[in-house]
This record gives structure tokens, sequence and C-alpha cells, in this order.
């Protein structure tokens, strides 16, 4: 682990450096006795978390941790974002073990029967991986990791084995598991879909979930990985477009009534103006098999000019990510509260740069339910308040009862001011924020 701070060298050009309006800042102010009561557990739990967790914080300070990834309820909304930290069953049994809400394994390159992948360009195993600090523009300082590797480059077969087994795991306790898929996407130059990559991989996968949860409707990230960013596949903005309004019918139609579909949005090397234009190309889509079930926003950003070994241009996390991505989402919800008429937004996965509960609160204030992480968990030791507990243990005690940047004082601090009742979990506090988008503004500012 390098000391000295990186810093991305992305032009301006390719994006604009607009931040979010919306920002907590300062100490974060709930009744006395909830910030004496938050400062008490933060220090008894370096020792350990209480389990079961979510009855805890329910009983303690009247707040539900449970919400809904995928139409699934998660006992809390804090999970693993897909990477290389959930490509083995024993890091899903440590993050079961741990407490976390939900898990999505390793991203799986989509195939047809015979094994051929279009998309095999992604299926790279790792290299070393590097965890840096980073410099955003803002001057803020964060932390963002480095690495050369894309997919899953097992085998299928492999990952249906991992995936079955995470899913006992995940089951037994109460943490859910979700498999995430890079599917054929079509170049610039290309005008057809290998379609017989989504029936195969989709309905292998199905088969799989089915044997644990029945029919339920199985969770499905369809990855739109960052490395897009760089490459030529994403060189046009009409490809883009395509992309997000076909790939929805393709997941659904080959495995119909089964899957619920989720786009993990990537960020562009274009203006913000186009990661707009996504959002509202999948909001565009009518109710149906051509739409989309839910959204997760948004995956790292891509600098073109950084090298990584052998490799020039890799993704980076870090302040800037978390700006760009809550910037985006403010824009997205002020857009849509001029047009009562629209179909109601999307359920909203966050993921970027979340390194603490005050940025987790940040993006429900913009419609997240769920928050995703994968930098966080590779910190070192030294970033954390627990000395002795597993990683996930140490991520769940800084998230949730720090007592300034925690996730429950930041609850605790807005509740009454956004008029969220005590009834209320994460998922309808997000689904309020959606729907009130203008109201809150009005709110955070009194």
């Amino acid at each position: 682990m390098k000391n000295e701070f990186i810093e991305p060298t992305i032009l301006p050009r390719m994006w604009e450096f607009l931040p979010p309006r919306v920002r907590l800042r300062g100490a974060p102010r709930p009744d006395p006795r909830h910030s004496q009561r938050l400062a008490e557990d933060f220090e008894k739990f370096r020792e350990g978390l209480p389990h079961p967790l979510e009855p805890y914080v329910l009983r303690t300070y009247g707040i539900d941790l449970t919400s809904s990834y995928g139409g699934r309820r998660v006992k809390n909304p804090f999970g693993k974002a897909s990477g290389q930290l959930s490509l083995a069953p024993r890091q899903v049994e440590k993050d079961a073990e741990g407490g976390l809400g939900f898990v999505i394994l390793k991203t799986v390159i989509a195939q047809d029967a015979s094994g051929e992948q279009s998309m095999q360009e992604w299926a790279i195993p790792e290299t070393r991986m590097l965890v840096e600090r980073i410099r955003a523009r803002s001057g803020e300082e964060g932390w963002t990791v480095t690495w050369k590797g894309r997919g899953w480059f097992g085998t299928f077969e492999a990952y249906r084995e991992l995936f079955d087994q995470a899913l006992t795991v995940g089951d037994a306790a109460g943490m859910l598991v979700a498999p995430s898929v890079k599917y054929h996407l079509p170049t610039p130059q290309e005008d057809f879909w290998k379609e017989v990559e989504y029936e195969f991989t989709t309905r292998a996968l199905v088969d799989t979930w089915s044997k644990h949860h029945g029919n339920d409707l199985m969770p499905l990230e369809k990855d739109f990985s960052p490395t897009l960013a760089g490459s030529e596949r994403a060189a046009q903005q009409t490809k883009i477009l395509e992309w997000l309004r076909v790939v929805p019918g393709l997941i659904h139609g080959a495995a119909k009534g089964k899957v619920s579909v989720g786009l993990k949005i990537f960020n562009t090397l274009f203006a913000d103006s186009f990661q707009l234009q996504m959002l509202e190309a999948v909001h565009a889509a009518p109710p149906g098999d051509g739409r989309a079930d839910f959204l997760i926003y948004a995956n790292r950003l891509f600098d073109p000019s950084k090298k990584f070994e052998d490799k020039v241009g890799v993704a980076y996390g870090g302040p800037d990510l978390s700006d760009r991505n809550l910037a985006v989402l403010e824009k997205f919800l002020h857009s849509r509260a001029g047009t009562p008429q629209a179909l109601p937004a999307f359920p909203l996965s966050a993921s970027g740069d979340i390194h603490c509960g005050r940025i987790a609160v940040e993006y429900l204030l913009r419609g997240a339910s769920t928050f995703q992480m994968h930098t966080l968990f590779q910190l070192p030791d030294g970033e954390f308040e627990m000395r002795t507990a597993s990683k996930t243990e140490k991520v769940l005690h800084h998230l949730i009862f720090h007592p300034e940047q925690g996730f429950v004082v930041w609850l605790l601090a807005l509740r009454e001011r956004c008029s969220w009742n005590k009834e209320m979990n994460v998922r309808d506090m997000a689904a309020w924020c959606r729907e009130n988008w203008n109201e809150l503004i009005e709110r955070l500012r009194d």
C-alpha cells in the first residue's frame, strides 16, 4: 500500500465538475439522549457487534434497518458490491457471519451452450490489487483500489457451483446473494444481439436459484462495467442508449416471470447531461418485460491515461466518484419533480465511495434503499475502530454506530426534519425521498 496521494489524470472536458447541491456537513444534532447512547454503544461494540444486530438498533434507536434489493427483503441495507471480494465461498461465509445484508457475486461473463463468450475480453484474472489514497478535484481525500482484472475467469459451471454454495450460506444467515452478469453488448459496428448468450446464461442461473427459492424472482445485476467507458463499444452515445433499451427485454425474455432485472449503470466519459439521458432512457420504457425492475447507480470512474502495471486506462473511485454520482442523481430527481405523470422512479441500489454512514444517507436522500461497497472492505485495519473482529464486522460497526459519521446518527438527525415516522424502514425512507424531492430540499434548507 502506498502512502502518497494519487491524483486522477482524467481531463475536465470529459465530464463537468458540478458538485451536488445537497450535502450533509458539520455535526449531526439528534436528541442528546441518543447522542450519549451512540457514543456508549460505539465504544462498547469495539469488542463485537450485538447479535442479532437489526433488532438491537430498532429497540434502542427506533430505526428499522430492513430494506429491499431487487424486490427482496434484506435485513439491513449494507452489501458487498460485485468484485474480487465475492468470488469464493469462504468470502461469502465471512460476510454472512459478520452480519452483512447482501452480497453480489463476482461478475460472470455470459456464454452460449457451447461455451462461446462474445465478451471474453472481460474474463481476465486479477493481478495484485493496490489500495491507495486519492485526492479529489474538490480537495477532499479518500481511497481507491486499482487492479487489472475484470470478470469471472473460471468456468461457468464453477460459477454456478459458487452461486449454489453462496445461496446455502446466505439463506442460513438471512443474507441475500445475487449474481452479476456481463452479457453481449454489440459494438457500434454490429447490428445484432447474441440472444443465445442471454438465454443460456439466465436460464442456468435461474435453475440454480430455484433449488433454493422455488418460483421466487431471482435478482440479477446486468453489469455495465466501468471499463466499458474506455472501450470502443461505448464510443457512441446512440449505441449505449440502445443497450439500455434492449437489455431488460432480453433478460426477461430468457426466463419470463423468473428474474428481477437490475441495470448497473456505468459512468461514461461523456458529460453529466448524457448520464441524465441514460437514466431518462431506462425510465422511459413502458411497463412490461422491456422495462428494468431496479437500478444500481453507479460504478467507478475511468481514467484513460492512468497506467497500472502494463495496462493503460483503469477505473478509480474516491470522492470524485461520489460527487459525480450524487450530483447526477440530484439533477435527475429534480427533472422528474416537474413531471408528475411520469412512472415512479426505479428502486435504487447505490454504489460509489460509500466509506461512512453519512455518505450512505446522502445516497438515501436521493432515493437509494441499499448501499454497495467494495473499497471499504479493503482498507487497512488501522482505518477502523474495532481491532479484533472480522473486516465485515469492522465495516458495519463503522458504518452504523459512528457517533458523528454513522448511519444511525444521521438518520436520527434527519428523521424529524423529513417527517419520517418511526414505522418507516430504510426502503420506505428512500421511496419517500424519490417521490418528494422538492419537499425534501425545502425541509433540508430550513
